[in-house]
């Protein structure tokens, strides 16, 4: 499986790093596709690795640099991720056989999840975009990584829980059970999509790390220091309204802000599906999931 040639767009990002690395130390050879001036300065030299830079609006561009890959990850940043297009398009013009676009998160085939911008204005078009290119082109796949949260990221970056605060907002109560995967596990699930090609043909899969509830989260806390914790109750009808309005500003800020908004909204009702575990692909992708005392460990070390 190392002999297959691997390309990786946003190799820089919070996704792209872990990927990087798993596939390096795979032993995979893997082309960076980076930016015209952008952050290819950041990836360290590596005997596998290889740098190009890239226009990525330019098919030409692109299927230039994409020639001889047989398996293309995107893991672009999620503004970026409506505009996957020529990505598409100069894969299936290099002849690649296998796409993994910049899904990695939400189910972006719950009814309800495509109705969110983040999911029906970016990954479904993107999903009828490599249907397209599948069914006129024979020889060209693709699977999509859903993830649920970024269980480590989130909790570094006090989106799920404030811990060093104990502070939190609990959507919908704090109880709702949600999937949550590592950063590592994602980028082990990609390695698994390459290795089993056959079984994860033109369908999105569905990995977790654990299912977890924040109440559940802030508990191993209190067990381990026995410090109050101030919280409040948001419903995620709420946070949608204030996400549509933050998107309707335009700018930047609100832009991502409701980014963020929509994502959670999709992570913290159920009616969205936010639990994967009726129907994982971990043991398939050889995913481990988390028991109780790694979980633990894991809230921990962010105190």
């Amino acid at each position: 499986m190392p002999s297959v040639r691997v390309a990786l767009a946003g190799a820089t990002g919070n996704i792209g790093t872990p990927v990087l690395e798993a596939l390096l130390g795979s032993d995979f050879n893997v082309t960076a596709l980076s930016r015209i001036g952008g952050n290819s300065s950041k990836l360290k030299p590596h005997p596998n690795l290889t740098i190009k830079e890239v226009d990525f609006n330019s098919v030409e561009s692109l299927a230039a640099a994409l020639v001889g890959v047989q398996v293309v990850i995107s893991c672009v940043a999620t503004l970026a991720m409506g505009d996957q297009n020529p990505l598409i398009d100069a894969a299936v013009a290099a002849g690649v056989k296998r796409f993994i676009p910049a899904e990695f998160g939400i189910d972006s085939m719950n009814p309800l999840c495509r109705q969110l911008p983040i999911v029906g204005v970016s990954k479904v078009k993107t999903q009828q975009r490599l249907q397209e290119k599948s069914r006129s082109n024979p020889g060209f796949t693709y699977t999509a990584i859903a993830n649920g949260l970024f269980l480590d990221w989130c909790l570094e970056e006090n989106i799920i829980l404030n811990i060093p605060q104990h502070t939190a907002t609990l959507y919908n109560g704090g109880d709702v059970k949600f999937s949550a995967s590592l950063l590592s596990d994602i980028a082990k699930a990609v390695l698994g999509v390459i290795a089993h090609q056959d079984e994860t043909v033109n369908r999105v899969v569905y990995i977790h790390s654990a299912l977890v509830t924040q109440n559940q989260l802030i508990q191993y806390v209190k067990e381990k220091d026995g410090k109050k914790w101030n919280t409040i109750v948001k419903d995620t009808e709420e946070l949608k309204q204030e996400s549509l309005a933050a998107q309707a500003e335009g700018s930047k800020g609100g832009i991502e802000a409701a980014t963020l908004g929509f994502s959670l909204c999709g992570m913290f009702n159920s009616d969205y599906g936010c639990d994967f575990s009726s129907h994982l692909d971990n043991e398939l992708l050889g995913i481990k999931e988390l028991n109780e005392d790694e979980l633990r460990k894991l809230v921990e070390s962010f105190l």
